[in-house]
């Protein structure tokens, strides 16, 4: 028989036990905000800049789970409409992109989009347990960034089209995320061992 599901605690949860809305209000913009400065670590290509983003988006998702995580998204999102630089290489949603068109309808306006179910979908992992096996962590991270990749290519062939979006907004990121899914491969897991939390089992029908 099939086990109702019921979101496991999440790191954050274990680390900051006491629950209430002015805790939860402060981790999203806290998430928020890390992902606002993760975005500013910036590496020049054009017409998608390497940033930390997507690491700080799926960490978000993992730590604050599927809700939480997707909140900090919109809430960081809000600031870039807001008028806030907080957008890769201190841009706001407003400012005019290398095809001068606003950053928020430009050519990464997809990758944008995709934090949302991105964030959503690494919570929603990490509250089935995936966060503490490495393994599953690994695979939670590839189909986050997977999710990422697909709304930011389905924007961004519509400026260069498919092929050359696939050539310029996908292949030099590659070893990048590569290392950034590894990293967090590790570090998920591990912290959860630090705070005394081993692997639980997984449901099985």
């Amino acid at each position: 028989m099939l086990q109702t599901y019921a979101p496991r605690t999440t790191l954050v949860d274990t680390l900051f036990p006491r629950s209430g809305l002015l805790r939860d209000l402060l981790l999203i913009l806290g998430f928020s905000a890390l992902v606002a400065l993760s975005a500013q670590v910036t590496i020049r290509l054009l017409p998608v800049p390497i940033t930390g983003q997507t690491f700080a988006v799926l960490l978000a998702g993992a730590a604050l789970g599927r809700v939480r995580g997707t909140l900090a998204m919109a809430a960081y999102l809000a600031e870039g409409m807001a008028g806030l630089p907080v957008f890769a290489g201190g841009n706001s949603a407003w400012t005019l992109s290398a095809v001068g068109v606003p950053y928020i309808i430009g050519p990464t306006a997809g990758y944008l989009a995709g934090f949302l179910p991105a964030a959503f979908v690494t919570g929603w992992l990490a509250e089935m347990g995936w966060d503490r096996s490495v393994v599953r962590w690994l695979g939670a991270m590839v189909v986050g960034n997977l999710v990422i990749y697909a709304f930011g290519i389905s924007v961004l062939s519509a400026y260069l089209g498919f092929a050359p979006a696939i050539e310029r907004g996908v292949a030099p990121f590659i070893p990048g995320d590569i290392i950034k899914v590894v990293v967090a491969a590790l570090a998920l897991p591990g912290a959860w061992r630090l705070v005394g939390r081993q692997p639980e089992p997984r449901d099985t029908p």
